[in-house]
């Protein structure tokens, strides 16, 4: 398990005083006391001391293994367990499981309240109008053979128990108002839809299934696909507004590719990127890398970066920008094509000193280790090392003739090709020193000697760090290194500069022996005086020139940030890496562009040595008011901003007197790079950005680090990658790779998200619509409490009659196709803005069912009561009107469903008409029965409303005057008020027969919907295109300036003829 989520081998190493002890017998009678810092979550620091034979030697995280640390090249170790159970940094950094709701279900409770409220309501109405008509009217009504109060005790035995019940007493008004209360709660229970919420679990498992057999969702390299591990946040995943994603394994590989480098001024690798070409094809323009030759006698040529390029004359259909490059076999870590420098090739060079050297910077200034081939197919070697850039180096300082053999403790071994000789002869290096890389030096230097005896200082580093180091003939490539650093970080690569200088032996001597009273040292100064001595040596170097490597992206991952970006979702990444390597990866997958202001939240030198968390939360929030006060200045100017922080600094601005300022700068730029964050801080992060934006906020990772970031968001995406399945189990959804999230949220949580508004409004507006026919009856009876329909046709309402319809709604139901909401990304945003379920659609839902049942009741009533149903004259009785309102209700709101439908197939067909036949034929089996089962619905179909024409009349009457209402509302919003979905819903209808995606409407709708983002490779494409017209501007300038400048042009504006 690796909690900084990171794969690469992590070098540990033993203290030199305790090399010796490498037997068992030695090791027997080893005895040493450790003093270290408390129990504590941080991952990158560790403080303490050892005390050996009556010495104290420091301790540092080189010395801490890990709980679950996995050893690669080493046997075994021997050690001493200082944390166990709860104190390792492992359980330190877990969160508690939490239990995780959809934001609709939230809501759903608020509108069952609603409903609930409106039950009590209606109930105590009732029971009051009961109360008021049992006091005042209903004694008078001499057929109901009530008791007068006056006369009760004239009533003789027999009739004095006549009217002894216990739900209903005349003499006691009050009690029977209270039971009234109690029957009408029950009666009208309807209006809460007890069986939305078991639809709702049965739709989404259906969903569920869907998304798991979507064959677009399947990645066939390993064979995996989609899996939602739960079905609960279906319709979340069409709301969300922020992603926190991790780096490694999530958005890349964990592989670098050698790429480009610039040696003594000369760019080699000249390769266009994606950005070039696409805004090339945009712009019909032809790149061409020119390369002039340098002299004739040289064959080195030099390729212009940035590129020169020129308006070509192709046409829109053959504009494709031309790109060749030379095929060769692919390397695993080196993607590098250029002729001059592979195949030995650089024998041949001017710089033969300066190529040779920086190819030894390469091969001898890590921490790598080989790893030879078990069967010898191949003189290759393969490597690990703590990050995989220094992988990349030692594979690319092989293809180019210097392999790295093996290492010593003390000891580096090369096989390199001799330009003299031309062959290639093995030479090794003794390790003087090494100055290890951290965040706060950025750079690495290892000091060798040859075995001349020369002394060497080999440095690799940040460009800006190495530059200020340079001696003043040191300089001689700096000017054109600095273009071609600017091109390669363009282009999201990675660069290091390279630079050495050789050491006198009597000036390393006298530096070596500061040097190791330095490392001596135990207390906090430790790390100052280290500092200290490094600077003393790594001084008036000699820049060679600057490597640029691409940490490779999984497939996919740009195009899918570029979706999401259109869609209107912001992208933070997480990542325990360093921040020179998030940076570049910020580049790579267009989180970050050029043109962005970046602002940089670190501790500064001074308040990081004073150890004081006053001082540190002065310095972060002087930085964060800086920056902020810059976005508020500039917010309405083009470029974007960019916000990167490190994990010291995070640990401060998290503080809870500093978050809020933090979050509130954070917001507010277009992309948010966190480096060097534990797993706690992943978790701390997500959960302050959940409850400060009260966005839907998404997490997705891949390892065990990543575990609390997944649980804390409200919604957490495993990827099922190389780090084993911790955040797969901890998930709510997996996925094989990055790329899959883009059809995962655009189109599966477009759709789940409109499908269950639907569903729930659907199912408020029937329940509403049929409950309160029961209540208008209940007042047209003067509260008599007698019931409209037969028991089992309300037990047959939502069981039977109506479920199934809803069912295929919130299963099947979609606005647009796939390929539509891919290409109008757009479309998201109504999750995210809530068009769907907002509390104008809810309230609007419920006042339609209220009409409904309106129009359904008082047609019913005020046409049958005065007419007879048959020619015999007889008119309809309660079980009459009860079957016949019965019916107006099934066919309303079958047929509603069927106008809120878009999407119709042969399932939806089937259980909206279906239930509607079903209707008929339960109360033809229904009215067949015996009359000790159906009782007063005996034959009321066949006898009694069937044959009446009246009966088939009022049902068409009704459910047309009772749609009516909506079906005016949908005309109005289409025709003056339409939404992006419903415009191209109409497009579509109207070129059906011919491919609506040449159409020049939908090609305009097309563009138009396409958001302008500040992130994402359209936008970086954007950017290119904008710096590409303003070098073409600036070249017909210069043009314009030397042709007014030139003496013809003078001579001829000067002439009097003119």
């Amino acid at each position: 398990m690796n909690l900084d989520g990171e794969t690469n081998l992590k070098i540990k190493r033993c203290l030199e005083a305790s090399l010796c002890l490498n037997e068992d017998e030695e090791f027997s009678k080893f005895k040493a006391t450790v003093h270290c810092e408390d129990p504590n979550p941080n991952l990158y620091t560790f403080v303490g001391n050892i005390e050996f034979e009556k010495e104290s030697y420091p301790l540092s995280p080189s010395q801490l293994l890990l709980r679950d640390s996995k050893l690669r090249n080493t046997d075994y170790i021997y050690g001493v367990v200082i944390f166990s159970g709860h104190d390792t940094k492992a359980v330190r950094n877990s969160t508690r499981s939490p239990s995780k709701r959809s934001w609709i279900e939230r809501k759903m409770d608020h509108i069952i309240y609603i409903l609930f409220s409106m039950l009590v309501l209606v109930s105590l109405v009732s029971s009051f109008g009961s109360l008021l008509y049992l006091r005042q009217d209903m004694v008078d009504w001499w057929y109901l053979q009530l008791p007068d109060d006056n006369k009760v005790n004239d009533l003789d035995d027999s009739n004095s128990e006549k009217y002894d019940d216990r739900f209903f007493n005349p003499s006691k008004p009050v009690q029977s108002a209270g039971l009234q209360f109690i029957r009408a709660l029950i009666l009208y229970g309807y209006l809460i839809p007890i069986s939305l919420y078991v639809s709702i679990e049965v739709v989404k498992v259906l969903q569920t299934m869907l998304i798991n057999k979507d064959i677009e969702l399947y990645d066939d390299v390993i064979c995996k696909s989609v899996q939602a591990r739960t079905s609960n946040l279906n319709e979340e995943l069409g709301q969300v507004e922020m992603i926190l994603s991790d780096k490694t394994g999530t958005l890349t590989c964990n592989q670098m590719e050698f790429r480009k480098c610039s040696i003594a001024g000369l760019s080699y690798g000249g390769d266009i990127t994606e950005v070039d070409l696409a805004a090339s094809m945009r712009m019909n323009t032809d790149f061409e890398p020119f390369e002039f030759s340098i002299d004739e006698t040289d064959g080195a040529t030099r390729s212009f970066e940035p590129f020169e390029f020129s308006v070509s004359s192709f046409s829109a259909q053959n504009g494709n920008a031309r790109l060749t490059q030379t095929e060769g076999p692919v390397i695993k870590g080196f993607n590098f094509r250029d002729d001059r420098l592979t195949n030995k090739n650089w024998i041949h060079g001017s710089n033969l000193f300066d190529i040779t050297m920086f190819f030894r910077v390469m091969a001898l200034c890590h921490t790598g280790i080989p790893l030879e081939d078990d069967n010898h197919k191949t003189d290759k070697l393969s490597y690990e090392a703590e990050s995989p850039e220094e992988v990349s180096f030692l594979i690319a300082s092989q293809e180019f003739g210097f392999q790295f053999c093996r290492r010593t403790q003390s000891l580096m071994v090369l096989k390199e090709f001799d330009p003299s000789s031309m062959k290639e002869v093995e030479r090794e290096y003794k390790l003087l020193n090494l100055l290890e890389f951290s965040s706060s030096r950025k750079r690495m230097s290892v000091i060798v000697s040859n075995e001349d005896g020369q002394i060497f200082l080999l440095c690799k580093g940040a460009d800006s760090i190495i530059f200020d180091r340079l001696a003043d003939n040191g300089k001689a490539y700096e000017q054109a290194t600095t273009m071609h650093l600017s091109s390669y970080a363009e282009d999201g690569l990675r660069t290091l500069a390279f630079a050495f200088r050789t050491i006198e032996a009597a000036e390393y001597e006298s530096w070596n022996t500061i040097f190791t009273q330095a490392k001596a040292t135990i207390g906090p100064e430790r790390e100052e005086l280290l500092e200290q001595a490094s600077e003393m040596i790594e001084k008036d170097l000699i820049l060679l020139g600057v490597v640029a490597v691409e940490d490779k992206l999984q497939k996919g991952v740009p195009e899918c940030i570029d979706k999401l970006a259109q869609a209107g979702l912001k992208i933070w990444l997480l990542t325990g890496d360093k921040r020179e390597t998030a940076i570049n990866i910020g580049f790579a997958c267009s989180l970050l562009r050029q043109d962005m202001k970046q602002f940089h939240l670190s501790l500064s030198r001074d308040a990081e040595s004073n150890n004081q968390v006053k001082d540190m939360k002065e310095d972060i929030l002087q930085q964060i008011e800086s920056s902020y006060k810059m976005v508020c200045e500039e917010r309405n100017k083009e470029a974007p901003f960019g916000l990167v922080i490190d994990g010291k600094a995070l640990e401060i601005a998290l503080r809870g007197d500093v978050k809020n300022e933090f979050l509130q700068l954070a917001v507010n730029c277009a992309s948010v790079i966190c480096c060097r964050v534990s797993p706690k801080q992943k978790a701390l992060i997500t959960r302050l950005v959940k409850q400060y934006t009260g966005k839907t906020t998404l997490a997705i990772g891949d390892g065990a680090n990543d575990v609390g970031m997944i649980q804390e968001a409200d919604i957490g995406v495993g990827i099922s990658g190389m780090e084993g399945m911790q955040a797969v189990m901890a998930s709510d959804l997996s996925l094989p790779q990055f790329r899959f999230l883009e059809r995962l949220l655009i189109v599966h949580g477009h759709w789940c998200y409109q499908r269950i508004s639907k569903m729930v409004l659907y199912f408020v507006y029937k329940n509403v619509a049929f409950g309160l026919t029961l209540f208008y009856y209940e007042l047209y009876t003067s509260f008599s409490g007698e019931v409209l329909y037969d028991d089992w046709y309300m037990t047959m309402f939502n069981v039977m009659l109506t479920s199934l319809p809803v069912i295929a709604l919130g299963v099947l139901e979609q606005d647009v196709s796939s390929d539509i909401c891919l290409q109008f990304p757009a479309l998201y945003q109504q999750g995210p803005r809530n068009v769907h379920f907002s509390w104008s659609r809810i309230i609007g839902w419920i006042l339609n069912g209220v009409v409904s049942s309106l129009v359904i009741f008082l047609a019913n009533i005020y046409i049958l009561s005065p007419t007879a149903m048959r020619e015999n004259g007889f008119v309809a009785d309660i079980d009459s009107l009860g079957a016949i309102t019965y019916t107006c209700i099934i066919w309303t709101v079958n047929c509603q469903i069927a106008l809120i439908t878009s999407h119709f197939t042969w399932i939806q067909h089937l259980s909206i008409w279906g239930s509607i036949l079903l209707w008929y034929i339960f109360l033809l089996v229904y009215g067949a029965l015996p009359p000790n089962f159906s009782g007063n619905a005996f034959q009321v179909l066949v006898e009694g409303i069937g044959s009446a024409p009246l009966y088939w009349m009022i049902t068409v009457l009704v459910v047309v005057v009772s749609l009516l209402p909506y079906f005016i509302h949908i005309v109005i919003q289409r025709s003056y008020f339409p939404m992006d979905d419903h415009i191209i819903q109409e497009m579509e209808q109207c070129y059906k027969k011919y491919d609506v995606r040449d159409n020049e409407m939908w090609v305009r709708e097309q563009r138009n919907s396409q958001r302008s983002t500040r992130i994402g490779f359209s936008a970086r494409v954007d950017a290119k295109i904008l710096s590409f017209n303003q070098q073409l501007q600036q070249k017909k300038l210069s043009i314009y300036r030397s042709v007014t400048n030139s003496p013809i042009y003078r001579s001829i504006t000067a002439s009097p003829f003119s």
